[in-house]
C-alpha cells in the first residue's frame, strides 16, 4: 500500500492573533500588562509589533482553544481584539519595513504534540 504524505491545507491552518492596547499608568496596570504578554508568550505567541501577537494553529478546533485561553486571562481593564484568519489569507498579508518588502512567516514546517 503505498504511504501518503501528510499535507496541511492552507485552508483549515489558521493563525490567531491578539491585538492589545493596555494601561501602563500605574504599577498595578504595568504588572497586569506584563502578566498577559508573558501568557502570550508562554502559549506560543511571537510578538510581531509592539502589542500584536501571532500564534499558528493547525485547525480551527485548535484555534478556539487558544482564544479560549486569552479570554480566561483578560485584564479588568484596556482593549484586546482577537482575530483569526486561515493560513492562505494570511499569506497574502503584505509586510513592510520601511518602504522595503519583507516576506511574510511561513507556518512552522512541523507541528509540536504536548
Amino acid at each position: 500500500m503505498p504511504r501518503r504524505e501528510l499535507t496541511l491545507s492552507g485552508y483549515r491552518g489558521m493563525w490567531i492573533f491578539a491585538m492589545f492596547d493596555l494601561p501602563v499608568t500605574t504599577k498595578k496596570a504595568r504588572k497586569r500588562y506584563a502578566q498577559f504578554r508573558k501568557l502570550l508568550i508562554e502559549e506560543g505567541f511571537s510578538m510581531m509589533q509592539y502589542s500584536v501577537y501571532a500564534r499558528y494553529c493547525a485547525g480551527e478546533d485548535m484555534a478556539h482553544t487558544y482564544r479560549a485561553r486569552i479570554r480566561a486571562a483578560l485584564p479588568p481593564e484596556g482593549y484586546v481584539r482577537v482575530l483569526a484568519v486561515t493560513d492562505r489569507q494570511f499569506g497574502k498579508m503584505e509586510s513592510y519595513v520601511g518602504k522595503s518588502p519583507k516576506p511574510t512567516e511561513n507556518a512552522p514546517s512541523q507541528l509540536t504534540l504536548f
